[in-house]
């Protein structure tokens, strides 16, 4: 095939260059919103790195634009590339699902087989009794991974799913029985065990 197109300058300049200034800003406007929510949550050193990334492509695809501030076609990829990257970047921080959550269970049915399960899981609960609108109800706190919510909401439903529930972001957390937060401990065999005793 011919592919002599790709060097004619007006191919370049119409097609080629917008594609690589959109890609470009998606990459770091991706960057730039991982930036911010790593902030939010405290992480201190892989913002910094995050941002030199973000900082850096920014510079190239902005001196692309000003070689050319003429054309619409490079604004217009400019433009799409920041409405994108900002797409991007909120489902890779889903994706990679970083930091902690603070749930907030209310049920007003016996909580006991969730609190169970939920020990069993090995998530660190707090229960407390309390009073609703209609009478008792029983207010379940745990800290989990962001990984972790969907199996903790999945027990939710399946034991209570009539409660009502809350998710807040936890900056940090440190003390408590969180057993989960940090590495399992290792599963001794039974041999060891008898040995032990």
């Amino acid at each position: 095939m011919d592919f002599t197109f790709v060097q004619d300058p007006q191919f370049f300049s119409l097609v080629i260059l917008p594609l690589l200034i959109f890609f470009a800003r998606v990459a770091d406007v991706t960057f730039g919103t991982l930036r911010i929510i790593f902030i939010s949550r405290g992480m201190k050193l892989l913002a910094p790195v995050v941002a030199f990334f973000e900082i850096l492509i920014w510079l190239v695809a902005i001196g692309q634009i000003f070689q050319d501030i003429g054309s619409i076609v490079n604004i217009l990829a400019y433009s799409a590339g920041f409405a994108v990257g900002n797409f991007v970047g909120i489902l890779v921080e889903e994706r990679m699902a970083i930091g902690l959550n603070l749930i907030r269970i209310i049920t007003q049915y016996d909580a006991e087989d969730l609190i169970s399960a939920l020990k069993s899981g090995g998530y660190g609960v707090t229960a407390v009794d309390g009073a609703g609108k209609h009478g008792p109800v029983k207010l379940i706190f745990l800290v989990v991974k962001r990984k972790d919510i969907e199996e903790v909401i999945g027990m939710v439903q399946h034991f209570n799913p009539n409660a009502f529930y809350t998710i807040a972001d936890v900056r940090s957390a440190k003390g408590g029985d969180i057993p989960h937060l940090y590495r399992k401990p290792r599963k001794r065999r039974f041999g060891q065990a008898r040995k032990e005793k």
